[in-house]
């Protein structure tokens, strides 16, 4: 129960439909459009065309898409991969040749071909309900007409005012008045709503083929890059079968490699070997939680890679073997100090969605361009913002994950479903890149384990091992009793330069026929329901 004497929120409960978004005006999107007769995938698909207007820093059309589905309330999930690949002729020796041992963010070289587009317009062909306009219509307007700037887009936005400066055409949609937009200010972006208008009446073709595309490939290829018109037509993401895993008598459902899902499985696995009691914030449990996160990123870092280009073992990492071993490295003594070096950006920027309607369709919907407005680069003419995935790779021969033509990067953003007894019980998901994995293993270990209610969950203070020894960046509301213990036992406890993470989850109550959600308090959103 929550306590009323603490300055948060309730969570959210409804009867027919529910979103929960990072923004207001999403979330309201989506419910206009299920109360216009749209089904779960409508509005899910509308919430993040209007966050890639009203949040242009932390998504974008010119990003990567991820999605879980569960048609009619049953336990059948459905996932699609709408991540894109490298132009055909980007190889190693392209970095090589320039003395690079890493993606630089700045660079074409960053810039696989988006997948959202592709993703939005197959799945509204399957699975949704109403016209593709009408389910553009609301960022349309967004863009066309402006939004207001909210707290949290106008904090992350001044963040990248020097990487935005740096490319004219970013500097003129973003920085109009040689800096970010202030809270309150009008922001418009009528490039973008122009190519939406184009994706509206011709589908996926309007971004991959025709104007829009010509203007993107022309851009990058300006700066050094090899993308063709031949990439941009080709792309095309893919219905996959989710990896799954059982945790407290439910089952956890996760898109597959290039995705770290399978990560926070892993981690699950491991958080499954100890008893949950007491304090969730207590040193002990956070202790746990913890190692569990940093040996299973050490075992993403190894193994997770597009398996269409490299072998990814996914049986084994989902065995109760390595979840076994992995658990008993762990000693509440102390931190542990031997593990494999990680190869990981930290940076990150994401829209999570998750939305129900009333047939119990759920929808887990994640959105990105990596870093806060991605590269930093964007097209002239199209006002399409592009993504820095490619970051996301290793530039190391051999490595599994090693840049290759037409291969996937690994990827940080993963939307999670948890069904139970033949029905799904809810769409969730954890944004913040390197900490996603963790963020969905300790979410549902907060509700499953603790009985906490998914605000609760959500609003609780959070902690983060970072990729270099026993460094871990912890929230100023942590428990100062907590954080000095876990110091004596040799974690190197640090402030976070940014709130960690943020999450979104609707959890469907079968007995009493509501919706119960939460929406991340460290964004501007909110989950509601009618």
């Amino acid at each position: 129960m929550r306590n009323f004497e603490r300055p948060t929120r309730s969570v959210a409960v409804s009867r027919q439909t529910m979103a929960a978004t990072s923004h207001p005006s999403a979330t309201l999107a989506a419910l206009q459009i299920m109360e216009a007769g749209g089904n779960a995938m409508d509005a899910a698909i509308a919430a993040s065309a209007v966050q890639c207007a009203v949040e242009p820093g932390s998504t974008g059309i010119g990003g990567d898409c991820f999605v879980l589905f569960a048609p009619n309330g049953s336990d059948q999930v459905i996932a699609y991969n709408g991540s894109g690949r490298t132009p055909a002729a980007l190889t190693l020796d392209w970095f090589t040749e320039r003395g690079l041992d890493e993606v630089p963010r700045q660079s074409p070289a960053a810039v696989t071909i988006p997948g959202a587009i592709d993703a939005w317009a197959r799945l509204h062909a399957d699975h949704g309900r109403m016209p593709f306009a009408d389910v553009l219509a609301p960022a349309i307007r967004f863009a066309e007409d402006g939004y207001g700037i909210s707290p949290r887009v106008h904090r992350d936005w001044t963040l990248e005012e020097t990487v935005l400066a740096a490319d004219p055409t970013a500097a003129r949609i973003f920085l109009p008045a040689g800096r970010a937009p202030r809270i309150g200010e009008v922001h418009r972006q009528p490039e973008l709503a122009a190519t939406l208008k184009r994706i509206a009446t011709d589908g996926r073709d309007g971004f991959y083929t025709g104007p829009v595309a010509e203007d993107m490939v022309s851009y990058l290829r300006s700066l050094g890059g090899v993308h063709t018109l031949e990439d941009f037509a080709g792309a095309s993401g893919e219905y996959v079968t989710p990896v799954t895993t059982d945790f407290r008598g439910h089952t956890v459902h996760e898109c597959p490699p290039n995705g770290q899902g399978i990560i926070a499985l892993l981690i699950l696995n491991i958080l499954s070997r100890f008893d949950a009691k007491g304090d969730p914030q207590s040193p002990d449990r956070l202790h746990i939680e913890i190692e569990a996160t940093r040996l299973a990123y050490a075992a993403r870092d190894a193994w997770i890679a597009d398996p269409d280009k490299a072998e990814v073992p996914v049986e084994e990492i989902l065995s109760d073997e390595l979840a076994d071993r992995l658990a008993s490295m762990i000693d509440l003594r102390h931190a542990l100090t031997d593990l494999p070096a990680f190869d990981m950006p930290l940076h990150r920027d994401t829209v999570y969605i998750s939305v129900v309607d009333r047939d119990r369709n759920a929808v887990s919907f994640i959105n990105s361009v990596f870093y806060s407005f991605g590269t930093g680069l964007v097209a002239p003419r199209s006002g399409v913002v592009l993504h820095n995935r490619g970051q996301s790779f290793s530039v190391k021969p051999g490595h599994p994950n090693a840049v290759a033509p037409l291969k996937r990067p690994l990827h940080t953003i993963i939307p999670g479903m948890v069904t139970r007894g033949g029905r799904v019980e809810m769409p969730f998901g954890v944004m913040g890149g390197y900490y996603q994995a963790m963020g969905h293993a300790h979410l549902l270990s907060k509700v499953f384990d603790y009985g906490m209610d998914l605000q609760e969950a959500i609003d609780l203070p959070r902690v983060m091992p970072r990729p270099d020894g026993t460094r871990v960046e912890a929230e100023g509301t942590l428990p100062t009793a907590t954080a000095e213990e876990l110091t004596r036992r040799g974690f190197d406890l640090v402030p976070t330069e940014d709130p960690i993470g943020g999450a979104q989850a609707i959890r469907i109550d079968w007995e009493n026929g509501t919706l119960i959600g939460g929406s991340e308090s460290r964004k501007d959103g909110v989950a509601l329901g009618l």
